[in-house]
């Protein structure tokens, strides 16, 4: 693969956000679903690929011609193939650039309640998935039991980390695991804002929400995912000067380093491994473990070193995250136009069964749960957490400021010291992220039995602790 077909794949990402964007602007339907533009493109790209158009175009076409791909060249698919798997290094590496860190008891007072639901959710997802897997997944259709993971990987991890885990499904000989879990995310993501918008017009009519009578107050702006004039903030600072070094490449920097610290780390577990731990029980587990988690304690480590000597404060957490949010968009539309319907046809009702039960499991562990857990705006607050356990972060912030848009509550405050200690584990943390090559290591039963314990822990925290509060 040489740069300029790197380069001419850039080209098609572009041309393919664009089109989201637009098609964003244009299509009231998809506004009203507040879908991203990375998720509208990505879905087009699908289309417009080798997996639904090429297939057509097979049929009048000859092997050998470029249509068989759609209008994809095959490098174009060749290197929108391997993305995914190398921003979402990027993503996990800036969580924790540019931030500080509060005192632990402030985060146990305003994040505890939603850390504790939020908790018993994800891990509860492992349980209820794991319990498919054994008894009907494997028994029935044949999957591995590590099948069961998928619903928290995909759901509370995303596109993002499904993308990431792609090298471990094909270490561990399940290659499809990859495209099932990037389709269970999609499936999250489009749930999660449906289901979110109509739990929310039920609370309004049943009187449980505390700031918003209605849900009909967005700016057309809004909707189209335009910032309005007046709220046109600064997208980032200008910490160094650019005739230094431009202060984005400085940021690139940054970034770049943390997921080179992480890198170090994997090679270094997987050399201790191999010394230590291989040579008495052919353990191969640290080869199994991806990039990503191990990027992030880079950026920990990172921004640690960083809070020690940078008294000019030049680490500007928006640029990070402008970072983030471009890898993520990249990420997000390469990997759905990538994702193979093949594979998902092929395995449809294990898909349709994985998605409906995970699903339910989040719908009622939200009406049932979050009120008896979070002690005071029980609905602002565990929306954001039912979006988050149902798709991706954004999704949770998305269903919050419907509900409180200008931070009347403690949601976004408390939303946000959860994740200081959440993301770290679930969500795309290093549970997350190991789950897989753990069941592959150690069998079901194992982790099955430890998620079970987690999430009553969770549960007896929520409800006995708080919710008593």
């Amino acid at each position: 693969m040489t740069a300029s077909q790197v380069g001419f794949a850039f080209l098609y990402v572009a041309a393919f956000l664009l089109l989201g964007k637009w098609v964003r602007v244009r299509v009231a339907w998809l506004q009203n679903l507040f879908l991203p533009a990375s998720i509208i493109g990505g879905f087009i790209a699908l289309m417009l690929g080798p997996q639904v158009l090429g297939k057509i175009l097979h049929l009048f076409v000859a092997e050998d011609s470029f249509w068989v791909n759609g209008i994809f060249p095959e490098q174009v698919t060749a290197v929108w193939s391997d993305l995914p798997g190398l921003f979402i290094n990027v993503v996990f590496a800036s969580l924790f650039l540019g931030t500080s860190i509060p005192g632990l008891r402030k985060v146990w007072d305003y994040g505890g309640p939603q850390l504790a639901f939020g908790w018993t959710i994800g891990w509860g997802q492992y349980v209820i998935g794991i319990l498919l897997a054994i008894l009907v997944l494997s028994p029935v259709f044949g999957l591995p039991p590590l099948t069961g993971a998928l619903i928290e990987v995909a759901f509370e991890g995303g596109h993002g980390t499904a993308a990431g885990l792609a090298g471990t499904f094909e270490e561990i000989g399940f290659a499809q695991g990859y495209d099932l879990a990037v389709g269970l995310a999609t499936i999250g993501i489009l749930s999660g804002v449906i289901v979110g918008i109509i739990l929310i017009n039920w609370a309004v009519r049943k009187e449980k929400t505390h700031v918003i009578k209605n849900v009909q107050g967005f700016s057309d702006l809004r909707k189209q995912g335009i910032m309005e004039f007046e709220n046109r903030d600064p997208a980032a600072k200008m910490t160094v000067r650019p005739e230094s070094i431009e202060p984005l490449s400085l940021h690139f920097a940054l970034v770049g380093l943390a997921v080179l610290v992480g890198y170090l780390l994997l090679q270094a577990l997987i050399w201790l491994e191999s010394v230590i731990i291989t040579p008495f029980t052919d353990s191969t587990f640290m080869t199994y473990i991806p990039l990503f988690p191990l990027a992030m304690i880079g950026g920990i480590f990172v921004q640690k070193f960083f809070n020690k000597i940078d008294n000019a404060q030049i680490v500007d957490r928006n640029m990070i995250n402008r970072i983030q949010g471009f890898a993520l968009d990249l990420l997000i539309l390469t990997a759905i136009g990538t994702v193979s319907i093949d594979v998902i046809g092929d395995y449809i009702v294990p898909f349709l069964l994985l998605a409906i039960t995970g699903i339910v499991w989040n719908v009622l562990g939200f009406l049932i749960l979050a009120p008896r857990m979070i002690p005071s705006y029980w609905f602002e607050r565990g929306i954001g957490d039912f979006g988050q356990s149902m798709g991706i972060t954004a999704t949770g912030l998305l269903l919050m400021r419907i509900v409180d848009p200008r931070s009347e509550t403690p949601a976004f405050e408390g939303f946000g010291y959860k994740q200081l200690v959440y993301e770290p584990f679930l969500g795309g943390g290093l549970v997350t992220a190991l789950s897989v090559p753990l069941i592959y290591q150690f069998g079901a039963i194992p982790f099955l039995i430890f998620a079970i314990i987690m999430c009553v822990i969770g549960a007896l925290v929520g409800l006995l602790y708080f919710g008593k509060r």
